[in-house]
């Protein structure tokens, strides 16, 4: 088996400019475990460099859906996503159309989806887009793969991801002992079937020491 090439951020994140596509559209797909820091560094390129964000958390089963399938106490796994419909707009995105496409949002506060959220006009382009499952091999996926030019995984720390993520949960309104819990049942369950693809990753980026 070929190991993928691994690149650990400096604090300073120097390393990225280098990494990252000089001219026309690209499609940067930035995957891995939950709390990983995925979002944080779609963030820090839309800041930096001036991408476009596009969450694959956008496609999110509204929770009246997921409660109407009998899923609800697994939010966040593969099943709990509108993966075609995530496709869909990717492939509207890499085909570059002459006008505006709009793109969905995720509401931490509400922690529900947000139809129409995000412009991304025509002449954008780099364009990211983060998610836990882009390398997952059972479709949808394979076919949001597709229409990724490129895809990172990235990888932090459990000392630093695990403590984010029951964080993350307490501040959206869970305690600390269901925020556990939750991390163990759910988040660390999605963790091992993400890192189980990240062999199928053009590049592994190591954000353990990172300060974006």
């Amino acid at each position: 088996m070929l190991l993928v090439h691994t690149v650990t951020l400096s604090p300073e994140g120097r390393e990225l400019s280098v990494l990252l596509p000089r001219s026309g559209r690209h499609l940067i797909g930035i995957c891995g475990a939950p709390g990983s820091g995925k979002s944080h560094l779609a963030d820090y390129l839309a800041r930096t460099y001036g991408a476009v964000v596009v969450p694959m958390d956008g496609f999110h089963l509204a929770d009246v859906e997921l409660a109407r399938r009998g899923i609800l106490d697994r939010k966040g796994a593969p099943c709990s996503f509108d993966g075609w419909g995530y496709a869909a707009l990717l492939a509207r995105l890499d085909a570059r159309p002459d006008h505006v496409v709009m793109a969905p949002a995720f509401e931490r506060g509400l922690e529900q989806p947000l139809a129409g959220a995000i412009p991304v006009p025509p002449d954008t382009g780099l364009v990211v887009t983060e998610g836990n499952y882009l390398l997952l091999d059972e479709e949808p996926w394979p076919a949001v793969r597709r229409h990724l030019n490129t895809v990172w995984h990235v990888t932090t720390a459990d000392r630093v991801r695990l403590p984010r993520l029951v964080a993350r949960h307490v501040a959206s309104g869970k305690s600390p002992e269901e925020a556990r819990a939750w991390v163990d049942r759910v988040d660390q369950a999605n963790a091992a079937l993400v890192e189980a693809a990240r062999q199928q990753a053009d590049l592994v980026l190591d954000l353990t020491r990172w300060r974006g």
